[in-house]
């Protein structure tokens, strides 16, 4: 989080010297540009081993079972961590599907139109996952702290996550709030 406050300063200060203004505010699709989102990489080491313990034991897993509770635990808060990933107008516009942006809450194997990306293998030490519903312009402090709020529930009721999907435009998952207004009265309610 100090990182990202350290790189937004200085690109800021860069670019004012330079006669511009920088923004890191999400940008949705428009014409012959892509949108714009914080994609946040998350695993976990074991502090004695080293071992990265997302990374599953066999090939017809996509995670570990402990990388699955995580994964289930950001599930199941993602409407009300919405407002700690999103915070801008702008990042709600982002949510509509084949914009290589999450529009459900749900995840898959190495799929860009989920909103967790499973990006691990047996053995890989860089087995990981890739929440895509974040705002650049969000609150580094806030959002890694909803992630890691998330994600240490659902190890400790040891949640179980939906069968990943494999077409997360088609799917009956539940949609991610469409407004910033949606995503308040999912944080009071959670």
């Amino acid at each position: 989080a100090d990182n990202m406050m350290l790189f937004r300063s200085a690109v800021k200060q860069l670019c004012r010297r330079a006669g511009f203004h920088a923004t890191f505010m999400s940008r949705p699709r428009v014409a012959n540009a892509m949108g714009s989102g914080w994609h946040l990489h998350q695993s976990l080491v074991d502090n004695k081993s080293g071992a990265n313990l997302f990374a599953p034991a066999s090939d017809r897993e996509l995670l570990s079972q402990k990388g699955r509770n995580w994964v289930a635990g950001i599930l199941d808060h993602a409407a009300a961590s919405c407002l700690l990933t999103t915070p801008t107008l702008n990042g709600y516009k982002r949510y509509q599907p084949f914009q290589l942006a999450p529009d459900r809450i749900q995840w898959g194997a190495d799929n860009k139109g989920a909103m967790i990306r499973s990006l691990a293998a047996p053995g890989d030490k860089a087995s990981r996952i890739e929440n895509r519903v974040g705002d650049p312009a969000a609150n580094p402090y806030f959002y890694l702290a909803s992630q890691v709020l998330c994600g240490l529930d659902g190890l400790k009721r040891n949640a179980q996550p939906p069968e990943p999907s494999a077409t997360p435009y088609a799917s009956s998952a539940p949609l991610v709030p469409k407004s910033l207004g949606e995503a308040l009265e999912a944080f009071k309610t959670n």
